[in-house]
């Protein structure tokens, strides 16, 4: 059992959101979804039977989704870090997951999808590259100056 689960806020696209994360990434998928009963309903002000929670898994984390209305909404102050073997696949997350997304919330590998979720699609080197006194400085330079990280362009600096 998972001793922590993240449990994200949407407004009505819970269903949604976690159809389109679960088919992004590998080994991942739809575990259940509840639906606002007569007395839940009133009390969240929800349609009765419509989508509460959809419980979900990316690559073995579970995570849930619920609809909750439009009170509360994703900040930057939490995010995803998805740690890439390489430029191949830090292009492929980067393309999927910033479709739709905010263009302008789009820094040193950070984005923000479609949902407003925030999410950092980094080399999995990135910590021994920050690390290395002999590298970090020209380092952070490049990737202060980048939105999708560039492997290439930091192994030069």
């Amino acid at each position: 059992m998972q001793k922590i689960t993240p449990f994200l806020w949407f407004n009505t696209e819970a269903e949604e959101a976690a159809s389109f994360y679960t088919s992004i990434f590998k080994n991942s998928k739809i575990l259940n979804i509840t639906r606002y009963s007569e007395a839940a309903s009133k009390a969240a002000r929800q349609p009765k039977d419509s989508v509460m929670t959809v419980s979900f898994q990316i690559d073995g984390q579970t995570f849930t989704a619920i609809n909750g209305g439009p009170v509360f909404k994703f900040t930057e102050a939490v995010s995803f870090v998805i740690n890439c073997a390489d430029q191949e696949e830090i292009d492929y997350y980067w393309e999927k997951l910033s479709e739709g997304g905010d263009p302008k919330a789009q820094q040193c590998g950070w984005l923000k999808d479609k949902y407003g979720l925030s999410w950092q699609i980094v080399p999995a080197a990135i910590g021994e590259i920050m690390s290395n006194p002999e590298t970090s400085q020209k380092a952070m330079t490049k990737i202060l100056q980048m939105k999708k990280i560039d492997i290439a362009a930091l192994q030069e600096a």
